[in-house]
């Protein structure tokens, strides 16, 4: 075998392995005064580049009720995984639903969501 042969091979085998690496999930953090941090590190720590993070933080003071959860919450959700770290049960529920319209994994753990949806491993 000539060494251009075996350079064109390697050149190949590359090229392989490049298109058979995935590109990253993107994932969408939904936290509330720093609820979901240690998951975050956790992610960062072990995911290496298979993950992108994104975060959405809320540190306000809130509600008992919250009728419109709008200003709280993306108006649009792009992301191949939601992990919800809320506290408050609407800001939850509204973005269970988001995630349902938009055909998004959501994973909540602990929570009990009527939106069936969501993904909620007890904790």
């Amino acid at each position: 075998m000539t060494a251009g042969k075996c350079a064109n091979d390697r050149l190949l085998e590359t090229a392989k392995l490049e298109k058979a690496t995935p590109a990253p999930q993107k994932i969408i953090v939904f936290q509330q005064n720093g609820s979901g941090e240690s998951k975050v590190k956790g992610i960062r720590k072990y995911g290496k580049k298979l993950f992108t993070l994104d975060l959405v933080s809320i540190d306000l003071p809130l509600p008992p009720i919250l009728d419109d959860t709008a200003q709280y919450l993306p108006p649009d959700i792009q992301a191949d995984l939601v992990l919800d770290f809320f506290k408050h049960p609407d800001l939850s529920h509204d973005l269970a639903l988001a995630c349902e319209q938009k055909e998004i994994p959501l994973i909540a753990s602990g929570k009990k969501l009527r939106v069936k949806w969501a993904l909620t491993p007890p904790t």
